[in-house]
């Protein structure tokens, strides 16, 4: 594959991310939002296991490692950061880790699974009172977040990183604040949401230099989806005709969002740059609010869009390496 092509692979990916907030909303009318969960991360565990399941081409990569750069993430590209759902070459995972049950993968996708399930229940609760379009900037945060919580991990930043996180802080104002200084409910909620994306991606690009990326992302789906339904049946009701109702828009979430994206990602980023394709996966945020217009006829205000622009800016701006012996010390 050549890296145009893989490029290509990835802009896929992220308007089929970006759309996946439309479908959350239109699901959001019929099933309650860990149901909706439950459901999709249980049709995205599905997707995945047959890839994870196979067995290792002798002489080939282990299964599912990508050299490379969470996806929803975007996932692994973030992990160095770039997109939701890591960059640098996965190292081959132990021998343990071959086995769907082996005790680290179980381990590891448990912990992956928690900070995905946080993640996502409090973005799909937040996008019951916000728009697709600002919950995908919203969450798009998580792309600055991620380096900015390394400092934890002594992790260096650089200097475009800064400049990135102020911009995106004061889009986040313009794009969320009302007049009064307040924050929208599900603007805030969508907010906590990155947080924990940000932490996912921190996790996963740890834990990928150790795991085979497709069985972690069955092992995370599955825990992930098991913690949405054990939510939905202590507080939410579900009737056969409102599933049914749903199922389109889960099955796009399930299908297209959770499985096939990732495996996209997975793909293309055995050729593609880090940094470039963490900003392609970026482009997440832009295509969820094109979505929110072009199928929920949802708008945004001029004061709005500018926060937008200035939270796409700063997304991209952290993305610019620092100099060397910053990024050798990191």
């Amino acid at each position: 594959m050549k890296r145009w092509q893989a490029d290509l692979l990835l802009l896929l990916a992220a308007a089929v991310w970006g759309f996946a907030f439309v479908a959350q909303r239109v699901g959001m009318e019929h099933v309650g939002p860990f149901t909706f969960n439950a459901v999709r991360f249980a049709i995205g565990a599905a997707v995945l296991a047959p890839w994870a399941l196979r067995r290792r081409p002798r002489g080939g990569a282990p299964n599912g490692a990508a050299p490379g750069a969470e996806g929803g993430a975007s996932g692994e590209a973030a992990a160095s950061g770039g997109s939701t759902n890591g960059g640098g070459a996965v190292a081959a995972p132990p021998p343990a880790s071959r086995s769907l049950v082996a005790p680290t993968l179980m381990a590891g996708g448990t912990l992956a699974g928690v900070l995905l399930f946080l993640g996502a229940s409090f973005q799909q609760v937040g996008i019951v009172s916000t728009t697709a379009g600002k919950a995908g900037f919203i969450t798009g945060l998580y792309v600055v977040l991620v380096p900015l919580l390394g400092l934890f991990w002594r992790q260096r930043v650089a200097g475009a990183t800064w400049l990135g996180a102020l911009l995106a802080a004061a889009g986040l104002y313009l794009l969320s604040v009302t007049g009064r200084l307040t924050f929208a409910p599900g603007d805030l909620l969508v907010l906590a949401s990155a947080v924990f994306w940000a932490l996912h991606v921190l996790a996963i690009g740890w834990l990928s230099g150790h795991l085979a990326a497709l069985r972690l992302a069955c092992w995370q789906y599955l825990v992930c989806s098991l913690l949405s339904a054990a939510v939905a049946v202590a507080g939410e009701s579900l009737t056969a005709g409102a599933l049914r109702a749903a199922l389109p828009a889960i099955l796009y979430a399930g299908v297209l969002s959770t499985g096939l994206a990732y495996t996209l990602q997975v793909v293309a980023q055995r050729v593609a740059r880090p940094a470039p394709a963490a900003i392609i996966l970026s482009l997440e945020a832009v295509f969820a609010a094109l979505g929110g217009g072009l199928l929920l006829g949802e708008t945004l205000s001029p004061r709005a869009l500018g926060g937008c622009a200035l939270m796409l800016a700063g997304m991209l701006l952290s993305q610019f390496p620092g100099p060397k012996k910053t990024r050798a010390a990191s």
